[in-house]
């Protein structure tokens, strides 16, 4: 297996690479005209470059030329073509981003190249194999539903992460410190034997990270440049691809006897939590408008907070304060062997405060209790 130092040189390599090219990618950005103005469904106050996707795309591809080149990963990389399907469908989907940055693409033609890299991912062998239900067992998938649910996984991974990615940081910090989290977990498992040598997993959890970490110091408010879609789609497709790995291929239970980590894949829902639920809000609050789900509007979460008075940054922390909360959820049973049982409602409970703090009719019924009493 990899040892943390081989992992700590990929991690580096990729973070160095996103932050060093980034420098570049402005510059290209203003050049080719890749610049998003201030309008009145964004936040930002300044034109500012958006083609961070092609930086983070690079940082990935030096990283994991890099692992290729090292003896450490040879398990990964011998005698398998998840390595290069991965690289392919990176490749795809950031390419189908990029160019939505430089040119708006209809929402079908969005979700049609999402579909061809989850497609490239599922024929190269990054797919959902395995499937646990809580409390109805362990379902083998054939290979037309493992296409399905993996593709499925793949396109509501991304789009998830491109809904988020509506505040300087937010994006990126939400999804680094869930790919830390699912690294730690995933590290976890492979000590426990529940994972092959060769699970490609942990290396492509520390390679978002590295690229996240490249990306943030140019995009922490007020950024000098965004991810655009070609870094959301990005960032979506490899959190997808590495969690399939992981919890899709693990049909053995872990943690003592809670529900919860009887479904492997059902973590990094929890983990990703904060963009799972905004996700979700958004297809109730656009079909409740009747307005196409692909419909920009300033109903997510981020927004609200600021509607309730938070500032930029601080909206920013608070979410990433969330997702450290929900992944400390994951990973406090996997390392003290106990208290698992304690999880699933403490994770309720976050959810339910988030919801009831954030839902818009909590506040509009605030507004208007406000309103009936003040003085006239």
């Amino acid at each position: 297996m990899p040892t943390l130092g081989a992992y700590g040189v990929i991690l580096a390599v990729v973070a160095v690479t996103t932050y060093a090219s980034l420098f570049l990618v402005r510059r290209l950005s203003v050049r080719v005209g890749a610049v998003v103005r201030p309008d009145e469904r964004r936040v930002h106050e300044r034109p500012t470059p958006t083609l961070g996707g092609v930086a983070m795309l690079l940082g990935v591809l030096v990283g994991m030329g890099v692992a290729w080149a090292m003896g450490s990963f040879s398990a990964v990389f011998e005698g398998s073509t998840e390595p290069l399907g991965l690289v392919l469908a990176a490749v795809l989907i950031a390419g189908v981003g990029i160019i939505d940055d430089l040119r708006d693409v209809s929402a079908p033609a969005k979700v049609a190249g999402m579909v061809v890299a989850a497609s490239v991912l599922v024929i190269s062998g990054i797919s959902i194999l395995v499937f646990r239900v809580p409390f109805a067992g362990v379902f083998v998938l054939s290979t037309d539903w493992s296409y399905l649910l993996s593709v499925i996984w793949v396109v509501g991974m991304a789009n998830a992460i491109n809904l988020i990615d509506g505040l300087d940081g937010l994006a990126g910090g939400i999804v680094a410190i869930a790919a830390g989290t699912f690294f730690l977990y995933a590290q976890q498992l492979s000590g426990d034997g529940l994972l092959v040598a060769g699970n490609i997993g942990p290396l492509i959890a520390i390679v978002v990270l590295g690229a996240c970490l490249g990306f943030l110091p140019h995009n922490v408010h007020p950024a000098r440049i965004f991810m655009g879609d070609g870094g959301a789609l990005l960032l979506g497709l490899l959190m997808a691809a590495s969690t399939m790995v992981v919890g899709g291929r693990t049909d053995r239970s872990f943690s003592g006897s809670s529900f919860f980590f009887f479904a492997p894949l059902f973590i990094p829902l929890v983990i990703l939590g904060v963009p799972v639920i905004d996700t979700l809000f958004a297809i109730i609050r656009r079909a409740r408008q009747r307005s196409g789900i692909s419909t920009a509007d300033k109903g997510h979460l981020h927004h609200r907070l600021m509607d309730l008075g938070h500032g930029h940054r601080r909206s920013v922390v608070i979410l990433w304060a969330w997702t450290a909360l929900l992944s400390g959820f994951v990973l406090w049973p996997i390392y003290s062997r106990s208290g698992d049982g304690v999880v699933p409602f403490g994770i309720a409970a976050i959810l339910l405060s988030l919801y009831t703090i954030l839902h818009p009719g909590i506040r509009t019924g605030r507004r208007r209790h406000e309103d009936v009493g003040s003085p006239s």
